[in-house]
């Protein structure tokens, strides 16, 4: 009996280190809900085991796996939209790839609503794509599903109120996931802080003492003026929050606020208008609204009264908008790429910070005696303000740049005009460059040396970046380094491999497959096809070190960044190993000829990616990437396989144990 307990247990060992490492941290459940007449909804359910993450749909490009649904088409239905997603999903800094992520823990739903054609059942098919990750870990996926959908019943008729609503129910609801929760507190804030700023600019803050000495005119009754000024603060929080309900209701489906963030008309509008108002911060002219306007709204002032507060709400607001202008244009693109409400939100807390100051100035006069005349100071706060919103043009520019894959405006370009302009901020606080509307300075003041001192620091932290630095405190600001030109922290290996007789260096023993669309960091080479690969390395009779790996994969590239540059690591892989870099998630359509069928799931894999996530499952019991496996010349094994590790040591003594074990075996 002992005997047996005994060799039960040890099957019970191996088979747990046998199938363990095959992971399967999301369990999905499918179904579909038939909501109103014609129209049903297709509902995906993801369990996510614990310290495991699943990505979001929607976030920008260039970073790890987004979940996709890939759903096949039929006559039977229509798409309504994109799916919707929820619980709001977590936004966070991914490190790696230097770009805001956001990703679900524990559960996520995900809707795509049909148009049903039919009214006799039918079955839904499709793939999902989807990447999952922990801490050391990540694991791409790519699992079909089947939906069963009731067909659409008989119209039954029914009486409408002409006067009632009617609902379009074809309309898109739901494409876009509603940022309203966790980052709504953080761009209130933002909001009401650039309203504080938008009063401090030269174009509002002269005007705090003419406008509150309207209200203090003629007034008997102090009671009168309260009210007035509460009117007066009430309407420029009005006039603003109009501006953000005219967005919001432009910008209720995705495309608006996608287009608004990366299509090439309005970043080139925005990237215009930034200029202008630079180069009037500047002195260069000066930015007008049509007399019109405002001397309509100055006769309506004249007329007094209660109305009267209202259109001296209206005059602050339209003569404020050659300052407050930029400041408006900012929150706005920083909305678009929110919630449908957060530009009502947004202008509603910045026209709330702006009233502010002028409506308790208003009920507590006295105040004013307290507020810095205006003067030359108020000039150098708009030219201070001219190289800041310079230097932020940029950024529309760049957005296009990286849309369309222009290749115009580099990373390094980027940061060399960057660090041109905050070195002239620094020459002007220092007064050693004038502009025309410029006063003199007989000294310098203590608050201008250090404005001087932290745009000087800025320009000399930006100066790395423009020979590869990572600049993570500006990440968000700048191109990523994908799009660097010139980086000196990447070292330029040439791989190479000496014949038989030790002569004259020899490349590899053919072109690599898919050599044109797939490389190798740090200048290595290798080979992308396991067929292709290891018959050279028979013929050079060297061990071979695979990668499995992804193209969003970011421990892929943390070890690439932080492992594989090390020296001591670079030289090992050229010398010793010829590498065959397998993507698991490469989406090239292979020939039919070249169709695997999996005997782990019995599909067929008809993709580069589905071919190698496949074999890594089946050959070695795993499907976490990154994963490395050194094998000798008949793709036998050669020491136990690697996964993440930082720790460059761990991973140079992996290499050299290979090394000897494929040196044993020969």
């Amino acid at each position: 009996m002992k005997r047996i307990a005994l060799l039960t247990s040890i099957l019970i060992i191996f088979s747990y280190g046998v199938f363990a490492q095959i992971v399967d941290p999301v369990k999905w459940k499918y179904k579909s809900k038939n909501t109103v007449e014609g129209i049903a909804e297709i509902i995906f359910e993801a369990n996510i085991d614990m310290h495991w993450h699943l990505y979001s749909q929607y976030f920008d490009e260039g970073g790890p796996v987004r979940t996709t649904f890939n759903i096949d088409e039929s006559d039977k239905f229509e798409l309504i939209g994109t799916p919707s997603e929820s619980p709001e999903p977590e936004e966070v800094m991914d490190e790696v790839f230097n770009m805001k992520v956001k990703y679900f823990s524990h559960k996520a739903t995900f809707v795509q609503q049909i148009k049903v054609l039919t009214n006799e059942s039918f079955l839904i098919t499709g793939s999902i794509e989807f990447q999952v990750c922990q801490d050391d870990k990540c694991v791409y996926f790519n699992p079909d599903f089947k939906v069963k959908v009731e067909g659409s019943k008989p119209v039954q008729t029914m009486t409408v109120d002409p006067l009632s609503p009617t609902v379009d129910l074809t309309k898109k609801t739901g494409s876009e996931p509603i940022s309203e929760s966790k980052s709504i507190w953080g761009f209130l804030l933002l909001s009401f802080v650039l309203g504080l700023a938008g009063v401090l600019t030269p174009c509002v803050f002269p005007m705090i003492p003419m406008t509150v000495s309207f209200f203090m005119q003629g007034e008997s009754s102090k009671f009168n003026s309260i009210i007035k000024a509460l009117i007066f603060g009430g309407s420029i929080v009005v006039l603003y929050a109009s501006v953000g309900l005219i967005v919001s209701l432009t910008s209720a489906g995705a495309d608006f606020t996608t287009g608004l963030s990366t299509h090439w008309i309005p970043n080139t509008i925005f990237f215009v208008l930034f200029i202008a108002f630079a180069a009037s911060f500047f002195g260069m002219f000066e930015i007008i609204l049509p007399s019109g306007l405002a001397n309509k709204a100055d006769k309506q002032v004249d007329k007094g009264g209660y109305l009267a507060s209202f259109f001296m709400a209206f005059t602050l607001v339209v003569v404020s908008f050659s300052c407050t202008g930029p400041i408006v244009g900012v929150l706005l693109v920083k909305a678009a790429s929110g919630a449908v409400l957060e530009p009502l939100i947004g202008m509603f807390a910045f026209g709330l910070a702006f009233a502010l100051p002028f409506t308790l100035f208003a009920i507590f006069p006295r105040m004013l005696k307290g507020l810095p005349k205006s003067g030359g100071w108020m000039n150098s706060v708009k030219v201070v303000l001219g190289f800041i919103i310079l230097a932020f043009s940029l950024k529309f520019i760049a957005n296009i740049d990286q849309t369309y894959h222009l290749n115009i405006l580099s990373r390094d370009v980027y940061l060399a005009i960057w660090i041109v302009i905050f070195i002239l901020l620094g020459i002007y606080l220092l007064g050693k460059l004038k502009f025309s509307h410029d006063s003199e300075i007989p000294f310098i003041s203590v608050p201008r040396l250090v404005m001087a001192m932290v745009s000087f620091t800025f320009a000399l932290y930006l100066f790395p970046g423009l020979f590869g630095a990572d600049l993570n405190a500006v990440s968000a600001l700048i191109p990523p380094k994908s799009a660097q030109q010139f980086d000196i922290s990447k070292s330029q290996v040439v791989v190479s491999i000496l014949d038989s007789q030790g002569d004259e260096p020899i490349s590899l023993c053919e072109n690599p497959k898919y050599g044109d669309i797939l490389h190798l960091p740090h200048g290595l080479e290798g080979y992308f096809d396991y067929e292709q690969g290891m018959a050279c390395a028979k013929k050079l009779n060297k061990p071979v070190l695979l990668d499995f790996k992804g193209h969003a994969c970011a421990n892929c590239k943390e070890m690439e960044n932080k492992v594989w540059s090390d020296p001591k690591v670079l030289k090992r892989l050229q010398d010793d190993y010829l590498i065959i870099a397998l993507y698991v998630d490469d989406r090239t359509k292979l020939p039919e000829d070249e169709w695997v069928t999996s005997t782990y799931d019995g599909k067929v894999k008809k993709t580069l990616g589905k071919k190698y996530a496949d074999f890594q499952i089946t050959k070695y019991s795993i499907n976490s990437q990154p994963y490395y496996v050194l094998v000798d010349t008949n793709g036998e094994t050669l020491v136990e396989p690697k996964g993440y590790d930082l720790n460059i040591d761990n991973f140079i003594k992996f290499l050299d144990s290979g090394v000897e074990e494929f040196k044993k075996k020969n």
